[in-house]
């Protein structure tokens, strides 16, 4: 049955920049493949996670996949700006921590997912080399187009790098995903009145146009969910059980070393609070936040907030050792980010203040350490470690 939490499945917010005759061809054909699935799909309901999926990763569709600008301050059409991108004290900090775990770990392999415009790596590899580290980048990003941005910004370091299409068999080094998992397709919740769990989806009305619906959730979510919090009729949120997958996944292959996951996000305790009733899903369109996923079908990032509880306990059950888990802020002070700052110009302090600052990226963002077979503490979590909120 169809169900409509507001704000309306297919309004567009009267803020949101007008698409342009190529943006609006690009939807078109997006919400046409869209269209065609939720044809073919039982019941005619798409599971929100597959509209995400697809939305996003749909091959020379989806948002990801296309060729549409994203990433950029200060680029009009980009829809984001991320940490790496505001300034390259963002990298040189965040390489001391990976020194460290390479050291450990006697390696000098760095594999980095998703790495969009290439910012980080742009500024950790030179950083890594003024410690003393010439390293071997490997880098996983399913955007053939992201690819090549990234070729062409990264060529002038004449580093040694590689593009992945799987990840490794094996690997000792330090692993670095920054905003990924928030990416990653989610499934959306809703509890009933009659305190039961329900899957959200998406269908067609009579005229073609997108609408939500929502059917009894299949067994492994409804698990989830109930595990996670008690029934609260009407309460809507999501589960990510493909980005609990990868951090599980990583116990296969990472035998020695660790993986920092920088996001934005919170324990689980925070996530299903009785007052966030309607979940953390967010969309991104053209340096303009909303929550309207159905609108724009391959041309606005899609993405929720991260359960860090789950991605431990991921984590765990893969066989790693949850290493750290501190806000953006304490990490980067940790790692230490105001050495950086002697000679800083007024643009880079600004940066930095949104580095750090409470009210912008530097409690909302946190990093997760992970990882296997290295020793002693971290530096980037001496202080300020949360893992006993987790």
């Amino acid at each position: 049955m169809p169900v409509s939490p507001p704000p309306a499945a297919s309004a567009v917010p009267d803020n949101l920049p007008a698409l342009d005759v190529l943006s609006a061809r690009h939807a078109l054909r997006v919400a046409a493949h869209l269209r065609r699935l939720i044809a073919h799909a039982p019941d005619r309901f798409l599971p929100f996670e597959l509209w995400m999926d697809q939305a996003l990763y749909a091959p020379g569709l989806g948002y990801y996949a296309a060729g549409s600008t994203k990433f950029g301050g200060d680029t009009p059409s980009g829809d984001f700006t991320t940490a790496p991108e505001l300034t390259p004290l963002f990298g040189r900090t965040l390489s001391r921590q990976v020194e460290e775990i390479l050291r450990l770990s006697d390696s000098a392999h760095v594999l980095e997912f998703g790495a969009g415009s290439g910012a980080l790596a742009a500024s950790l590899i030179p950083a890594l080399r003024a410690q003393g580290v010439e390293p071997r980048y490997l880098i996983m990003e399913v955007s053939a187009d992201l690819r090549q941005r990234q070729r062409e910004r990264l060529a002038p370091l004449e580093a040694d790098i590689a593009w992945l299409d799987a990840p490794p068999r094996r690997f000792h080094g330090c692993v670095v995903a920054n905003e990924v998992l928030d990416a990653m397709p989610a499934c959306l919740f809703v509890w009933d009145e009659d305190g039961q769990v329900r899957e959200l989806g998406v269908g067609l009305d009579d005229n073609r146009d997108f609408v939500w619906l929502h059917r009894a959730a299949p067994p492994a979510l409804e698990e989830a969910v109930r595990a996670r919090m008690p029934c609260l009729p009407g309460y809507q949120s999501e589960v990510n059980l493909r980005a609990e997958a990868w951090v599980r996944g990583l116990g296969d292959w990472l035998e020695k070393g660790a993986a920092l996951l920088l996001d934005y996000g919170m324990p689980r305790r925070e996530y299903y609070h009785p007052q966030r009733a309607q979940g953390t899903l967010m969309c991104h369109f053209r340096h303009h936040a909303h929550d309207r996923p159905l609108i724009h079908p391959g041309l606005q990032d899609i993405t929720t907030h991260v359960d860090f509880t789950a991605m431990a306990d991921a984590a765990l059950a893969g066989g790693l050792d949850v290493l750290g888990y501190a806000s953006q802020a304490r990490f980067l002070m940790n790692a230490g980010l105001l050495t950086h700052l002697s000679d800083a110009d007024p643009r880079t302090l600004s940066a930095v203040q949104k580095l750090v600052s409470e009210a912008e990226m530097g409690e909302l963002f946190k990093v997760l350490a992970l990882g296997r077979d290295i020793g002693g503490p971290l530096s980037g979590f001496l202080g300020g470690d949360r893992r006993g909120r987790l």
